[in-house]
């Protein structure tokens, strides 16, 4: 008995299982404004009440806000960090990744960022555990409405999508081992306890992360067969992807 197993097909987006109801730019405009207004809530509910630290820039914005605040005693704008830190990766999205896709990002930041601002502060619960856990999920979900508006929140979003479409590998997971070394700093600013959770939000973002948005997932097919050379050829001439022998 001999067996093809077919490797490296891509799961995208379109047969993920939820496509929004609207079309186009209109569509684009809806999910990012709606992934904006949802990830400021979730900062100044979830994200406040335990004084987490989300992934990747934002997650750094608070960081920084909440030492000069800390430390220094000055109250820092949560808008003209984020932008000042975004500013880069900007720029080479710009230039690696396209025109259009780095505009409507800067428009998701944008907009989180003066919504964060805005929003006054309101903690649903004081249960850490449970700001972690819902925190996360709604972190995850906003973050998913951004991509499937085919932007990004920033920042190391910006980084993952670069990687993603130039070197066509899933980048979150490495994204969430910087989130984590990034915490180790939170840690030893404003104890173990408020890094510890954040981790666990951020493992919680991360997982939903994956079950609502497939496009850089891939999949393996096993295929057991008498007939390996002719399903070899199906599979080559119709995906456009080479397939393993396993005897």
């Amino acid at each position: 008995m001999q067996s093809k197993q077919a490797s490296g097909v891509q799961n995208t987006h379109p047969q993920s299982g939820w496509e929004p109801p609207l079309t186009g730019q209109a569509r684009r405009l809806f999910l990012i404004v709606l992934a904006s207004v949802v990830m400021a809530i979730n900062i100044k509910s979830f994200v406040d009440a335990g004084g987490l630290f989300p992934g990747g820039f934002n997650g750094l914005t608070l960081l920084i806000q909440r030492s000069a605040q800390q430390f220094a005693g000055i109250a820092l704008p949560f808008t003209a960090i984020n932008l000042l830190l975004n500013a880069i990766p900007a720029v080479i999205s710009f230039r690696l990744i396209g025109k259009r896709f780095t505009l409507y990002s800067c428009l998701m930041i944008a907009l989180t960022s003066v919504l964060t601002d805005i929003i006054p502060s309101m903690p649903l619960t004081n249960d850490v555990l449970l700001v972690c856990i819902f925190g996360g999920i709604i972190n995850g979900f906003s973050i998913s409405l951004c991509l499937l508006g085919r932007a990004t929140s920033g920042g190391t979003d910006f980084i993952a999508v670069a990687l993603s479409e130039r070197l066509n590998v899933d980048a979150w997971n490495y994204i969430f081992i910087g989130n984590c070394l990034m915490l180790v700093v939170a840690g030893m600013l404003f104890g173990w306890d408020k890094a510890l959770y954040s981790i666990i939000f951020q493992y919680t973002s991360t997982q939903v992360l994956h079950v609502l948005y497939k496009r850089y997932q891939k999949q393996t097919l096993i295929i057991v067969t008498k007939r390996p050379e002719d399903v070899y050829e199906a599979i080559a001439e119709i995906t456009n992807h080479d397939a393993t022998l396993i005897k």
